[in-house]
């Protein structure tokens, strides 16, 4: 086959008439003909500007779980050979029917995307119509498209120097930064290529029930107990925190304190995600501690 196969009739049912536009295309939808078409699609209009892949690929849903009592947490197959991303991008989701189009972070690593032809997505409750149809009406083998974007990613050259990893998220701002710690821990386990520094995740949310991915954080940071660490803050914990989870959390926001541990500005690299206040503040609080502002990417557009 010379051309992709995202046309086939998974799509067709998936785009609606988006569909035509590839077929004119040959797989290819550039984002200017997507936005024409979905005016008051909020995301792709918030992220115009933003850089993303052109192709969309047809993708089926094989596994629903509940991540917390707001979270669905998704498995996407996507099995063409083409189809990849970078830790911490997201993806444009579309939905057959739908005019809005979603946008979600993939908490996935690349290499789960390589070794099984998955990836994942953890999607918050909300009224929005992509997130509540997630919530509501996706069932496995549900098909769907997705087209890869974002420039706020972790996807070191070998030859690159390294470099210390201090990812800070807040609430479901976890999703692109697990993705990066993921990808991290496979870094480690190849005897090749780039090997990362440390890397050190400061976490916050609500509370423990609300702290996405949290075990799977553990039972990693304790693979590589040289090379990964984190910390939990739950802000409003309205009950003891669990006995596991007690030696990693703290009840509080992130501190400055708590990120002059982590931060040397000559090898340190920030990665921050989660609402604009928490950004704004601890942007400010990373800088008083000398790290450069090139040296703190974050995510504006959520």
């Amino acid at each position: 086959m010379t051309g992709p196969w995202v046309l086939k009739t998974a799509l067709r049912s998936v785009v609606g008439n988006v569909t035509s536009a590839l077929k004119r295309t040959g797989g290819v939808c550039s984002s200017e003909t997507v936005r024409k078409m979905s005016r008051q699609a909020d995301h792709l209009e918030r992220t115009a500007t933003v850089v993303r892949q052109e192709a969309l690929y047809s993708a089926r849903v094989c596994s629903i779980t509940n991540e917390s009592d707001t979270v669905k947490r998704l498995k996407l197959e996507v099995p063409h050979p083409d189809f990849s991303f970078r830790a911490g991008q997201w993806v444009d989701f579309f939905i057959s029917g739908m005019e809005k189009v979603g946008g979600f972070s993939v908490c996935s690593s690349p290499g789960l995307l390589q070794r099984k032809g998955v990836i994942e997505l953890a999607v918050k409750y909300t009224k929005h119509p992509p997130a509540h149809w997630i919530h509501t009406k996706c069932k496995v083998d549900s098909r769907v498209a997705v087209r890869v974007g974002g420039e706020f990613c972790f996807d070191p050259s070998p030859s690159d120097p390294v470099m210390d990893l201090l990812l800070v998220a807040g609430g479901v701002g976890i999703n692109p930064l697990y993705s990066i710690l993921m990808h991290a821990a496979d870094l480690l386990k190849q005897p090749h290529g780039y090997t990362p520094g440390h890397t050190h995740l400061c976490y916050s949310a609500k509370n423990t029930r609300e702290l996405l991915f949290k075990d799977s954080i553990i039972e990693i940071c304790h693979e590589f107990p040289d090379k990964l660490s984190c910390n939990f803050h739950v802000s409003q914990q309205d009950s003891e925190i669990e006995q596991e989870l007690q030696p990693y959390t703290t009840s509080g926001r992130i501190s400055e304190e708590v990120l002059r541990r982590h931060v040397d500005p000559e090898r340190t690299l920030c990665y921050l995600c989660g609402p604009p206040p928490m950004i704004e503040c601890v942007c400010t609080y990373l800088q008083q501690l000398g790290l450069p502002e090139n040296k703190i990417l974050f995510e504006k557009w959520w």
